[in-house]
């Protein structure tokens, strides 16, 4: 670690500030999800005026190594130009500070905490955050304000720290395509489970601070290596466990997220060939020459009748580029894999070719612009899937509290090495093994009050369908009243029977939830169920009188002779396709209408229905 001051106005320092902008905006644009730091010539910028005057904390691995990770630390001497104060309001600022009794002379502001992909199994996160920290207090700081994301859950990393969220702050911020809110921290009282590590940093700040230019940075940002400051750098303990970035707020075991690197790129390069050095790579996939000739012949099929004609079409799709050095390479970190793919369009034209004829290009791209939001990944992980699969969608809201159990393994399509897992993280693994450039939001703390916005509307848009499968009464009905009155269809399957439901609010805004198989029953009449009343509530949703016999003679040995509902992985298979199939129609605006349709494959299969003399 090493940090720096620039001093309001140095003109010497406006090379080490650009490059410090260039590497911050890089990562933020975190490959594509902020268009808004990617300049029209295909650079990064990221101009604030509050670079100077203001601390910066570089991170590199090794004393010598190129920056991995960046955070600023601003003064009251700059105090007009906070973030914070920008966000809401010189008034509204200033009231908020007056609210929990501190003046603007003594809250500085912590901002712009990034870290490479590459790096943020580290531990960097953790340890930049504490460090502006620790230097605030050493600074005189009664209090720190900042913005902070909520998309992959930066709020929560800074409450780890002891910052608390100001209620009342929280909006979409359109450069950030996520809502923001505002957080404070207060000396006095700072909490949070990282405050020994800020106390231990606290009495370290002065040794691994330098000049702006001994900060050297090097060239391009992360390009660069810093001139080694043998006695002012700090090799502050790296932690295994923890948050490792803002954001992320898992161990290694719940990473979920895949890294991409196109070799174009010098940064991308390095870190690439820093990964294959790291002995993190158990396998390494390279079919990019067979996908290259699946590529031409999807576009021309009339090439596969000349092997030679498809190998002229290759050259001529490879341009000159090498072709290791074509595409996309994908670091699978939860498998150790790293696989070598097309572009994203061309990846996802070849992935979806044998779509036509049932789903044309112009639908594709359709579906992929629309945002599906499933509550509950039992059932729901079926159809996630399938919709990744069938190109249903290009970004998706997940959302389920549960972790994968042994008995889950009777109809989930999941491995004993995923035992304790949260699904959502099994399911957008899986989904991004299928697609590694889909948009994936996951809620590993389900559905609640205080996340219903958030999952509705919340982060990177709001969705344009729910898929609906949990089995607590009270969300399958709070959940409804939030899609009808946003006006947004929800979709379930029941799995007894081949039930599938639609609930066309998207048409009909005023349709009773449910049908009007609860009558007036709302969200808040559901809580504080007994285990009997859940399950009579239960089989009032999916109509007791329409059930399958064998589901009804279970449903008296619940708690008894039997754990909980009967359920086959047939029936869950059955229902990802039935949801997507109504997802699909309802997205593209095809028929669908709303209500109860069985797919009871015992009555569909039975003798008497063979079209066979």
């Amino acid at each position: 670690m090493s940090a720096f001051r620039v001093a309001p106005g140095d003109p010497e320092a406006a090379g080490v500030v650009g490059r410090i902008r260039e590497l911050r905006a890089r990562i933020l644009f975190d490959r594509g999800r902020r268009p808004d730091f990617r300049t029209t010539d295909g650079g990064y910028a990221d101009e604030q005026e509050l670079d100077f005057g203001a601390w910066h904390f570089v991170g590199s691995r090794e004393a010598d190594g190129h920056p991995l990770g960046y955070v600023r630390l601003s003064t009251p001497e700059t105090g007009e130009l906070f973030q914070s104060r920008s966000y809401l309001g010189a008034e509204r600022y200033e009231e908020v500070l007056r609210e929990h009794g501190l003046g603007v002379a003594e809250t500085f502001e912590h901002s712009r905490l990034v870290v490479e992909h590459q790096a943020r199994k580290l531990g960097l996160g953790v340890h930049l955050n504490a460090f502006a920290i620790a230097a605030a207090r050493s600074l005189g700081a009664k209090a720190m304000i900042g913005t902070s994301g909520t998309a992959d859950g930066q709020d929560r990393f800074h409450e780890r720290f002891g910052f608390r969220p100001v209620p009342g702050t929280r909006r979409y911020v359109e450069q950030y395509t996520e809502d923001v809110m505002i957080m404070l921290y207060r000396a006095a009282a700072p909490g949070g489970e990282y405050s020994g590590l800020v106390e231990e940093l606290e009495d370290v700040f002065p040794s691994v601070t330098v000049s702006a230019r001994q900060a050297g940075l090097g060239a391009a940002g992360a390009a660069g290596r810093p001139r080694q400051q043998e006695s002012r750098h700090c090799a502050a303990p790296v932690t295994e466990t923890g948050a490792h970035h803002v954001g992320d707020a898992t161990d290694d075991r719940d990473r979920w997220q895949p890294v991409l690197y196109d070799l174009g790129h010098d940064e991308d390069r390095r870190g690439f060939e820093t990964l294959l050095g790291s002995g993190g790579v158990r396998e390494v996939m390279d079919t990019i020459e067979d996908q290259l000739r699946e590529l031409v012949t999807s576009r021309e099929p009339v090439l596969r009748a000349s092997p030679e004609a498809v190998e002229r079409a290759v050259a001529e799709q490879l341009g000159g580029i090498a072709p290791r050095e074509y595409g996309t390479w994908v670091w699978y970190p939860w498998s150790g894999r790293l696989v070598h793919l097309l572009p994203r369009e061309e990846f996802r034209l070849v992935r979806t070719d044998r779509n036509r004829g049932r789903i044309e290009r112009p639908e594709q791209r359709r579906l992929l612009g629309r945002r599906v939001g499933i509550i509950g990944l039992s059932v729901g992980g079926s159809a996630a899937l399938t919709f990744a699969m069938e190109g249903i969608g290009g970004a998706f809201k997940l959302a389920d509290f549960d972790t994968l159990s042994v008995s889950n393994l009777n109809r989930l399509r999941a491995g004993v090495h995923h035992l304790g897992l949260n699904k959502c993280v099994i399911a957008a693994r899986q989904m991004l093994e299928i697609d590694p450039w889909l948009d994936i939001e996951i809620h590993p703390g389900g559905l609640t009050d205080d996340t219903m916005d958030e999952f509705f509307t919340g982060g990177a848009g709001p969705i344009d369908l729910l898929v609906e499968e949990c089995d607590t009464p009270y969300v399958k009905v709070a959940a409804r009243e939030r899609a009808r009155a946003l006006r947004i269809p929800v979709v379930m399957d029941a799995n007894d029977r081949g039930l599938l439901d639609v609930e066309r609010f998207d048409l009909e805004p005023d349709r009773p939830l449910l049908h009007g198989l609860l009558g007036d029953t709302v969200s808040g009449d559901l809580t504080g169920l007994t285990f009997e009343e859940t399950v009579d509530v239960i089989l009032t949703m999916v109509d007791r009188e329409r059930i399958s016999p064998e589901l009804a003679a279970a449903v008296p040995q619940i708690g008894s002779t039997l754990s909980s509902w009967p359920q086959l992985a047939s029936g869950v298979a059955l229902g990802g396709a039935l949801t997507a199939e109504a997802a699909r129609r309802i997205l593209l605006g095809l028929p669908r209408p709303s209500g109860r349709f069985y797919t009871d494959l015992e009555i569909l299969t039975s003798a008497d229905r063979s079209t066979l003399a």
